[in-house]
């Protein structure tokens, strides 16, 4: 009997002509691109270096486009970006030793964000493997170790026949939730060798889906069903899963107050009814998830920041959705669901009844007040929220930050809504996590995963590869920015339409705070600097100096004008005053 998934596997009489007879002048770094590219990928990232090479010829025999970043880190943050743009596994091509060790940085933010980037790098040939000092260039005695604590998976490639299940492999892992960056290295012989191979011409690597155990979302359900005051800490892996209408929906039934974490920004309506923003760095915030009888976690470890510094102790049921295994019950004992965050979320909008006469509202409307929507003193969940977020404004009123607040809303002001934001780490940005409404999801992305300088720029870049129908705006401190400034060159080099707007306060501002608090004064935290406006011009980049009363027309017309541009706000910002050290 001949069954359709025989006929399936079987080739077409083009595709046995092909593969008898493969094109000459092939070597493995072609088996590389026409892997990429059979599995859907059509732009790669990266730098080339001498063991890599055969990846680079093969590219000018492929479709792919290539995005040539100044150095590799940078080249990681700009796949990092592309990655939680599209969605899809974002190709990183390095070479070896000192090039490969350059991306670490990026990856271990990519690992922190869960976005997919599929790095690829070269080795020594494979007469120098195994551990021997060979004194062959870029040696390491075993490259992958440096990268096994940082990345996902490793996927080793010794001989050219491995080439394409290898990466396939490998970009199934980076897809399969949690997204994240994942590792191949193939030796420099195996890359430049000639090959006979067939040419690849379609991949299997399907990601494998995460769906709760439904006995687990029946008791969450039910514990959530019967709750008095849910509420809802919302984390990146509900942006990652695109969930956030899901998520609008069962908090809307339950009548359940959303906070979103840093990562997490966008994944719930700025000004809906429900919307605790994300002040999460805030005792009030915090008092009030305590006192939630019910708290549901979806998409976060409820690490240092998303607990206010470990001082959130929540005193009702916790139940946690996390598809990062590692990341359940770290923290908290919990209800742990291991779910992708949008499975898990539908599974309880099938299940969790509608609140009878609740107050969650449509379209940021409020509905009626009812006895399921109230607590012990008739206050609405809303009426709750209000509360909280007027405590808030208050105490941020009562310490005089009207020039961090007004630098703020002139970037919101500038920024149109569809433009993704990337924010390196800097006082403004440290603001932004709280205090900026993001409007869509995925549209704000900052370091706060792994907290490393330098991201924003080139991070944007590569959003602007990504979807180059709108600007993309990039947020830096001077010291963040000079990690980055030889990709002004990428940016008029490729045209990409990226406006970085540069806050320069002479040194490492949120340091000298730190420091400043700590020890009464500030070492290494002052920094002699370029003139950024003459620094950019110098790439070709037009360039502006302005001030916070010009900042939100200065950046509107920077946004609206075609191809890179730079914006120096010389300003020193402080931050508002914590509330964990009370």
């Amino acid at each position: 009997m001949t069954h359709d998934h025989d006929l399936e596997l079987r080739p077409t009489a083009a595709q046995t002509e092909a593969a008898l007879n493969p094109p000459p002048g092939r070597n493995g770094g072609d088996l590389v691109v026409e892997t990429l590219a059979g599995l859907g990928a059509t732009t790669v990232f990266g730098l080339p270096g001498q063991h890599a090479l055969g990846m680079f010829d093969a590219l000018r025999r492929s479709d792919l486009a290539y995005i040539g970043l100044r150095v590799e880190n940078n080249a990681g943050f700009a796949a990092d970006a592309y990655g939680r743009i599209t969605g899809e596994a974002a190709p990183l091509l390095l070479s070896t030793g000192p090039g490969a060790l350059t991306s670490l940085a990026a990856l271990q933010e990519a690992a922190a964000a869960s976005a997919p980037v599929l790095a690829i790098s070269s080795q020594i040939p494979t007469a120098g493997l195994g551990g021997g000092r060979h004194g062959y260039l870029h040696e390491l005695p075993d490259q992958q170790a440096s990268f096994r604590g940082v990345v996902k998976s490793v996927h080793t490639v010794r001989t050219q026949s491995q080439i394409p299940s290898a990466i396939a492999a490998a970009w199934e892992s980076a897809l399969t939730a949690p997204h994240g960056p994942v590792w191949v290295e193939i030796p420099q012989d195996v890359l430049t060798a000639e090959t006979m191979l067939p040419v690849v011409t379609a991949a299997d690597a399907t990601p494998h889906d995460l769906p709760p155990r439904p006995e687990l979302t029946a008791v969450a359900a039910d514990l959530l069903s019967k709750a008095a005051r849910p509420a809802i800490i919302a984390g990146g892996g509900v942006v990652r899963a695109d969930a956030a209408g899901k998520l609008r929906q069962l908090a809307e039934k339950l009548s359940a107050p959303v906070v979103t974490t840093y990562g997490g920004k966008g994944a719930f309506p700025w000004n809906h009814p429900l919307s605790l923003q994300s002040w999460l760095e805030d005792r009030h915030t915090t008092d009030f998830l305590e006192d939630a009888d019910v708290l549901l976690v979806v998409g976060s470890g409820l690490g240092e920041l998303s607990s206010n510094y470990y001082t959130f102790k929540p005193r009702g049921r916790v139940i946690q959705i996390e598809a990062d295994l590692g990341k359940l019950e770290s923290n908290h004992a919990a209800l742990g669901i291991h779910a992708d965050a949008r499975l898990a979320l539908s599974a309880l909008l099938e299940t969790v009844p509608v609140r009878e006469d609740g107050e969650g509202g449509q379209d940021g409307q409020d509905g009626k007040d009812g006895k399921d929507g109230q607590d012990r003193e008739g206050a609405t969940a809303a009426d709750r929220v209000r509360a909280v977020l007027d405590l808030i404004r208050a105490r941020l009123d009562a310490q005089e930050l009207t020039l961090e607040q007004g630098v703020l809303a002139a970037v919101r002001q500038a920024l149109p809504d569809r433009s993704p934001s990337f924010w390196d780490m800097t006082i403004l940005s440290y603001w932004a996590w709280a205090a900026f409404d993001a409007r869509r999801p995925n549209t704000m992305h900052s370091a706060q995963g792994s907290g490393g300088l330098g991201y924003a720029f080139p991070a944007a870049l590569g959003a602007a590869v990504a979807d180059p129908t709108h600007p993309v705006l990039a947020v830096s401190g001077d010291g963040g920015a000079l990690y980055s400034i030889a990709e002004l060159a990428t940016a008029k080099q490729h045209g990409l339409d990226v406006t970085w707007l540069i806050v320069d306060d002479g040194g490492y501002g949120i340091l000298r705070e730190y420091m400043t608090d700590a020890f009464g004064q500030t070492t290494a935290t002052e920094l002699a600097r370029p003139d950024y406006v003459a620094l950019a011009e110098s790439f070709g980049v037009p360039g502006v100096r302005t001030t916070p009363d010009s900042l939100a027309d200065d950046l509107a017309k920077s946004l609206a004008a075609p191809g890179p541009s730079v914006v120096v706000l010389p300003a020193v910002l402080r931050m508002f005053e914590p509330t964990h050290l009370d």
